[in-house]
């Protein structure tokens, strides 16, 4: 992972600039289809994101699921989290923001999960836990400390769980969707802060479904996006090159439930930002946002840009 040194006395356009990421040279892909209902009649919601590339997001009019069109392929995104994402965070924020520096907001991080988690799990017998998209491993190594877990880690970048390979924590390098696990099952999956940048949201969580054993517990967090926009009276400030998909409550409750999964606690983070879910497995439900609650998402949309500044 590449180091950057933050100039403070730079604007953020000129910060952002010193990253050098040509997003013109980038190979992209056309989405077809909406990821949550299948439908493919979509609405350009913006023309660019906070860094200000000129990235389009759109939204599906049938279920309102909010998403990057077209977006990045899943090699691009490979090389972006290798060399481009940590610096382009830390230029955006105006300070280092890497896998050592993060350590501490992690811990803080795995522990609000784990009290979250705690009456779910306490005398419930679970032994295994899956932590998806894990980052440096803090959120494993809590959890498993807590709770006495045999934890393992997947996430696709080694120099992010290059941080984790001094812990007990399995380590497995890739994508969720793509490594073989055999016939293995585990009694807790988490999700954390991982959701919003994957490319297959419907896909990964019916592998998380397939994973999971039948009395076990499910957490997965989203940024989000109607909370994240109002918060900054900005849509092109909430969307950002690295999170393809746009999350609401209502839309990540329908990916849930259509992926087999039913909410038995919803937790609103501090930060007025993030939203967790805690899920048992269940049967799968057709359920979408009703076209009403759509319509209402779209026209909201609409009224915070045309009173947001340029």
């Amino acid at each position: 992972m590449l180091r950057m040194k933050v100039a403070p006395s730079a604007n953020r356009a000129e910060r952002i600039a010193t990253v050098n990421f040509d997003f013109a040279s980038q190979q992209t892909e056309e989405i077809a289809c909406c990821n949550l209902c299948g439908r493919n009649l979509f609405i350009v919601l913006a023309k660019r994101d906070r860094y200000q590339y000129p990235i389009k997001t759109v939204g599906c009019r049938r279920c309102g699921l909010v998403f990057l069109n077209p977006r990045m392929t899943a090699e691009a995104y490979g090389r972006f989290y290798q060399g481009t994402y940590r610096p382009l965070v830390s230029a955006f924020h105006g300070r280092l923001i890497d896998a050592q520096t993060i350590q501490s907001e992690q811990w803080d991080y795995a522990a609000n999960c784990g009290d979250l988690l705690a009456p779910f799990i306490e005398d419930a017998g679970f032994i295994t836990l899956l932590d998806i998209g894990g980052s440096t491993g803090v959120v494993a190594q809590s959890l498993a400390s807590r709770f006495n877990f045999q934890a393992t880690l997947i996430d696709p970048s080694p120099s992010e769980t290059a941080q984790a390979k001094a812990s007990e924590i399995e380590i497995i390098s890739g994508l969720v969707e793509e490594i073989d696990l055999a016939q293995r099952r585990f009694d807790v999956i988490t999700l954390c802060q991982t959701v919003d940048h994957l490319l297959d949201v419907s896909g990964t969580l019916s592998r998380v479904r397939e994973l999971i054993t039948e009395q076990g517990l499910f957490f997965v967090d989203i940024v989000d996006f109607q909370r994240a926009y109002r918060k900054g009276s900005s849509i092109e400030g909430a969307i950002k090159i690295d999170h393809p998909y746009y999350l609401t409550q209502a839309t990540i409750e329908a990916f849930l439930q259509r992926s087999g999964f039913r909410i038995v606690k919803v937790d609103y983070a501090s930060d007025n930002l993030h939203v967790g879910y805690v899920c048992r497995p269940d049967t799968r439900t057709s359920v979408l946002p009703t076209s009403l609650a759509v319509d209402n998402f779209f026209d909201e949309i609409s009224q915070v840009k045309n009173t947001q500044h340029p």
